[in-house]
């Protein structure tokens, strides 16, 4: 269908404008309202329901995990413009201060209605990212071990 393979490629193409530093591209492409769920009780974990704590938390992730890059495995599209499900599966890379690379495998579930995204869920290994996460506090960041953004 046509319509999966635009969104499949403006998914692949949202992560890729992540990868370069422009997390805005996703934030523009939100909804009113929307809501971004992370699971977990950690620094990058929370839920979100509005623009600026959106971009509040993309620049904490920024910081936290600086160069970890999205690498896109699979994009399912299910239903059409009014009520689109999308299921994502891609890796997450990057290095961390203390030599180790950080990779986990991140899931995440949305909803698109008429080209905005008005649900996130995002699921990967929580022991794997609170790893990585203590590493990047006991480097000296203590934003790694600070409360969710919500909001």
């Amino acid at each position: 269908m046509v319509y999966s393979m635009i969104v499949r490629r403006k998914v692949r193409s949202t992560f890729d404008q992540i990868n370069s530093g422009n997390y805005q591209a996703m934030v523009d492409g939100l909804g009113t309202p929307f809501e971004y769920v992370f699971h977990g009780e950690h620094a990058l974990g929370g839920r979100r329901v509005s623009k600026e704590a959106m971009n509040r938390w993309w620049e904490r992730t920024f910081r936290l995990l600086p160069g970890a890059k999205f690498d896109v495995r699979e994009v399912l599209v299910n239903g059409g413009p009014w009520n689109t499900r999308i299921a994502v599966r891609s890796r997450v890379s990057g290095p961390l201060p203390d030599g180790e690379r950080y990779e986990n495998t991140v899931y995440q579930f949305m909803t698109l209605k008429w080209g905005k995204v008005v649900s996130v869920e995002t699921v990967e290994d929580l022991q794997v990212l609170e790893r990585a996460l203590r590493a990047v506090a006991d480097a000296g960041n203590e934003e790694a071990a600070a409360a969710p953004i919500n909001g």
